[in-house]
């Protein structure tokens, strides 16, 4: 009898342990400030849809989200103002994907955007769509309406290509879209 107490004991402090370690491993892949993952758990997401894609000869988009001039809100209106943008994104953001979408903060101002089963056409209607609501979504601080936009960049996955490959390829792409948004207009 002993002996069984014993195990039923020792097997409860498993299970506890078991349970401590899924919560422990919960907080390391959200990012601390935004409930979205973080760039490491976003690039696991990643490895793992590039590999089923590859297998199942699938097709996944990435989109490679910055916000425009985040650093004058922080600068306007302290850091606390930049953080509650951040969540605000972040709301709009998951609030308005598929449940199979991956989302995370990449860093600073910064997001990603995995659709699985999405082509070229697809991921870019979404960044319009998804750049839309935030424009359309008043934030604002300390009474003061803060006008956000974002710029987008939008990567199909290629057979053979890595996470960081794909990341570097987004981000290419939402730059050259930055760069398109401050070029001046050409004259007719």
């Amino acid at each position: 009898m002993t002996l069984m107490g014993e195990v039923d004991r020792l097997r409860g402090e498993v299970e506890q342990m078991k349970s401590q370690m899924q919560a422990v491993q919960a907080l390391a892949d959200q990012d601390s400030l935004v409930p979205l993952l973080n760039r490491r758990a976003f690039v696991r997401e990643m490895s793992r849809i590039l590999d089923f894609g590859e297998r199942y000869d699938l097709t996944a988009s990435l989109v490679y989200f910055d916000l425009d001039g985040f650093k004058q809100v922080n600068d306007a209106w302290g850091h606390a103002a930049g953080d509650a943008v951040l969540r605000h994104v972040a709301k709009i953001l998951t609030d308005n994907v598929r449940e199979s979408d991956v989302i995370g903060r990449l860093g600073g101002d910064e997001f990603g955007l995995i659709m699985a089963k999405a082509d070229r056409g697809s991921a870019e209607r979404k960044a319009i769509f998804l750049a839309r609501q935030l424009a359309e979504t008043p934030f604002e601080w300390s009474g003061t309406r803060v006008p956000l936009s974002m710029t987008h960049g939008v990567h199909v996955f290629r057979k053979g290509e890595d996470p960081d490959g794909a990341m570097e390829n987004a981000d290419k792409a939402m730059y050259s879209a930055t760069s398109a948004k401050t070029r001046p207009a050409s004259k007719p």
